[in-house]
């Protein structure tokens, strides 16, 4: 009984790692809504918030969808990010877009198990870490799992992205 709860408490993203047999940890915190500092996570889990990444979604500016991971107390640099991925310039999406776009809320979205596989980018600094932080999809729920492993998983390439 108990093997069935925890399957059901596994969000996608989990479910999609443990499909394809990937080894990965877990971890949760408390959730905090008014906190918008992008640290939070990681002071809560009680890591360096180089460890703890954030997934980012633009647009750009031929419509197409980009997707970055980047340290959660870093910004993305859209001139680099325009760069890499090829396009003349990107901005953020909107985020009452991002549900539908992604399958994720704000605060939850996680770079596994998207609703397409759009072109991704992880920050260079993650391959610094034996394992990194992001999201499991879900606020408050994190998995942890090696940077080229996620990387090779999910078809992203790693490239210089923040300020």
């Amino acid at each position: 009984m108990a093997k069935k709860e925890a399957k059901q408490n596994k969000t996608n993203a989990m479910r999609l790692l443990d499909a394809a047999g990937i080894e990965y940890g877990h971890s949760m915190y408390e959730y905090d809504e008014s906190d918008l500092s992008g640290t939070h996570a990681a002071e809560a889990l009680g890591v360096s918030a180089d460890e703890v990444f954030k997934t980012l979604v633009t647009r750009s500016n031929d419509n197409l969808l980009s997707v970055f991971v980047i340290p959660s107390a870093g910004n993305l640099d859209l001139k680099k990010a325009a760069a890499v991925s090829g396009h003349k310039s990107i901005e953020m999406i909107h985020v009452r877009e991002l549900l539908d776009l992604t399958g994720y809320i704000r605060g939850g979205c996680s770079p596994v198990g998207m609703k397409k596989a759009y072109p991704t980018y992880i920050d260079e600094t993650a391959v610094l870490f034996d394992s990194i932080y992001v999201s499991a999809g879900k606020r408050g729920e994190q998995i942890i799992i090696n940077p080229e492993t996620l990387a090779e998983f999910i078809g992203a390439e790693f490239a210089d992205l923040t300020k």
